[in-house]
């Protein structure tokens, strides 16, 4: 599928072919949603975490006896009804919040971001993106050109600028604008394409995409049989041994093998 391609100064310079198997996938909401919480899930750190009866420090005496005080039984001062006790179902740090998601349908659902901003004209390809210097006002410039001629002026809407590889320049002059964020086209995830409306790609960036997402890994049980190194031929000394130990085996099987009786029938008859 054919795309505009923008330079810098908002000029279009031709048109350029995107991967239909990337940048042309029917949406499917079900899938989109389960990746975007997988990535959430996997992403969560637990901080909040409470001691329970049994960590907090202390408590090991009984405070009086059981019978004969007048007061309610109790075995510890650490108890959940004392000050000073643990808690009662608490929170723990020792929870897990990770979700598995397969590798086809993460790679699917970062397709079908992708094929929504082409669909919906909300990404941008750009022949190339320099800056001559780390300077903010000269990136919103440049951005705010950009998307007044793909966007419509959409200078102060959220937007994500994608580059084929790392750039420190474009990176510090990006920082400071807000609602603008700057990614590596190896490091793209499906949050980021949902959570930015505008997408601002350098064609570079395209088969970078390409070469890192479509090519998946192998599974565990091609990589195990791949990592098998080969058989050593086999030589005449030793094939003539082999075969010399399976004689031995075929005349013993046959010197213990019984023979097998034949049942008499029964002389009288049956009245």
């Amino acid at each position: 599928m054919e795309t505009t391609l923008y330079n810098q100064e908002g000029k279009t310079v031709g048109t350029y072919a995107l991967p239909e198997g990337i940048f042309n996938v029917p949406m499917n909401t079900d899938v989109l949603h389960q990746a975007l919480i997988a990535q959430e899930s996997n992403a969560r750190s637990v901080i909040a975490h409470t001691k329970n009866r049994a960590q907090v420090r202390g408590g090991g005496r009984k405070p009086w006896r059981q019978k004969g005080t007048g007061r309610a039984r109790h075995g510890s001062t650490r108890s959940p009804l004392w000050k000073g006790g643990g808690v009662s179902f608490g929170p723990s740090n020792e929870r897990d919040f990770s979700l598995k998601i397969n590798k086809k349908q993460k790679q699917k659902a970062l397709f079908m971001a992708l094929s929504s901003k082409v669909k919906e004209a909300k990404l941008a390809l750009l022949d190339v993106l320099s800056l001559p210097e780390i300077k903010t006002k000269k990136a919103f410039e440049v951005l705010h050109i950009i998307s007044d001629a793909a966007f419509g002026g959409a200078g102060s809407r959220k937007m994500l600028v994608v580059l084929p590889k790392s750039d420190q320049t474009i990176a510090l002059s990006v920082r400071n604008i807000p609602q603008v964020k700057v990614l590596v086209a190896d490091s793209l995830n499906v949050k980021d394409l949902l959570s930015y409306r505008y997408v601002v790609m350098v064609k570079d960036a395209v088969s970078v995409i390409e070469r890192t997402y479509t090519q998946l890994a192998p599974g565990k049980k091609a990589a195990k049989t791949a990592a098998i190194a080969p058989k050593k031929p086999v030589s005449a000394k030793s094939a003539k041994r082999a075969l010399k130990k399976s004689s031995r085996k075929a005349t013993g099987a046959k010197k213990a093998k019984k023979t097998v009786t034949k049942k008499k029938p029964a002389s009288g008859k049956a009245k």
